[in-house]
């Protein structure tokens, strides 16, 4: 015999109000240009997630899960959400769990920084510690289990939560802001993965509205998506975890959808962080390690465009502020500590901007590529 919950309902239409007007509340992120002197016939754009309420990408994932799980029933008044996250996810359903006032608890690795265990306790939650962090969503399993709660499940959700037809996601809100530009259908959509959601989302999107878009993954060291990728390999894995916080996983997680990738580009951890530096003073913007690597992603294939002599445009993310890295990407000590030499790769990088040469660094710039 069904339950009947007579107050459930009521709850619910609450809830999903609350989201709603958050969202009401928030205008678009913004569509950066970032002009190439040395490549004039092609446009990088960049769309700044980093100023959603919660400062990251992360934010349209955490809004995305909630609807997911609220209109499935698995969330009611007084669930415990609970998330396997130390990073920008945990932050940002961290801020939705407050506003529909559930109790949020993110279970995180013992190692995590203490300003990312501020931010989620800023917003009411409440940081569970294993010892590694390949603990932590069988930890977040367990808790949920013990006290009836909800596990989100980001790695599991993420690719189906958002509806990639439309309404206003990411991939629609960048082909609607890209109508009056010189090229408005981008020859690639770069993003990298954490959970696979977003290239999901991208791919599925221009193949939908049959585009000619292709999207390109760019996968840090450390990483397993890009060897599963490659060797059509679901269940590779790697020894341990990305020093590139949000993005790699040292295996290849369920949202991760390769049939909707067209190309993936292994970048190595010190290119990432030169990016960010190179784009600090270009952009005027301080970004995170994950932006770098979606940057010398769309660096690689501009200069497979301009040895083509093809023009057109390529859209890549900001996917979170610079700020929260002040300690690691962007500190000469921890940098020197994680045997990282960002030198060689600063200078590359901004030769590119100035002169347009990135042949020099040998076939594809020293980065490992696949296409399909």
């Amino acid at each position: 015999m069904t339950r009947a919950f007579p107050t459930a309902r009521p709850w619910l239409d609450e809830a999903l109000r609350r989201i709603e007007a958050d969202f009401n509340r928030s205008a678009d992120t913004h569509l950066l240009r970032l002009p190439i002197p040395a490549a004039p016939g092609v446009t990088l754009y960049f769309k700044d997630e980093s100023t959603h309420p919660t400062g990251s990408l992360k934010h349209r994932l955490a809004r995305s899960l909630f609807l997911y799980a609220l209109c499935n029933g698995w969330v009611r008044e007084g669930t415990t959400v609970i998330e396997a996250s130390s990073g920008s996810t945990a932050v940002s359903e961290a801020y939705f769990a407050q506003l529909l006032d559930l109790p949020f608890v993110a279970v995180v690795p013992r190692g995590t920084s203490p300003a990312k265990i501020a931010q989620i306790e800023f917003y009411g939650g409440r940081c569970h510690m294993v010892e590694r962090a390949s603990e932590v969503c069988a930890e977040a399993m367990r808790l949920a289990e013990a006290c009836d709660g909800h596990f989100m499940d980001q790695f599991t959700y993420a690719e189906r939560a958002t509806d990639w037809r439309g309404n206003n996601n990411i991939a629609q809100s960048i082909f609607e802001q890209m109508a009056q530009e010189p090229n408005p259908v981008p020859d690639w959509i770069v993003c990298a993965a954490g959970t696979g959601g977003t290239s999901a989302t991208m791919g599925r999107f221009v193949r939908y509205r049959r585009m000619a878009t292709r999207v390109c993954v760019p996968d840090p060291e450390h990483s397993a998506f890009f060897d599963g990728f490659r060797n059509h390999d679901p269940k590779a894995t790697m020894d341990r975890g990305s020093r590139i916080e949000g993005i790699g996983r040292p295996r290849v997680e369920p949202s991760f959808q390769p049939g909707v990738i067209d190309r993936m580009i292994k970048v190595p951890d010190a290119a990432s962080v030169a990016a960010v530096w190179v784009l600090r003073e270009r952009l005027g913007r301080s970004c995170g390690g994950s932006t770098g690597t979606n940057m010398v992603g769309s660096i690689q294939l501009i200069a497979e465009m301009m040895r083509a002599g093809r023009q057109g445009s390529v859209v890549t993310l900001i996917c979170d502020p610079g700020e929260r890295y002040a300690g690691t990407y962007f500190n000469r000590d921890w940098l020197a500590a994680n045997g990282l030499d960002i030198d060689p790769w600063v200078e590359r990088i901004d030769a590119f901007f100035r002169t347009g040469q990135w042949d020099d660094l040998g076939d594809g710039a020293g980065l490992e590529s696949v296409e399909r």
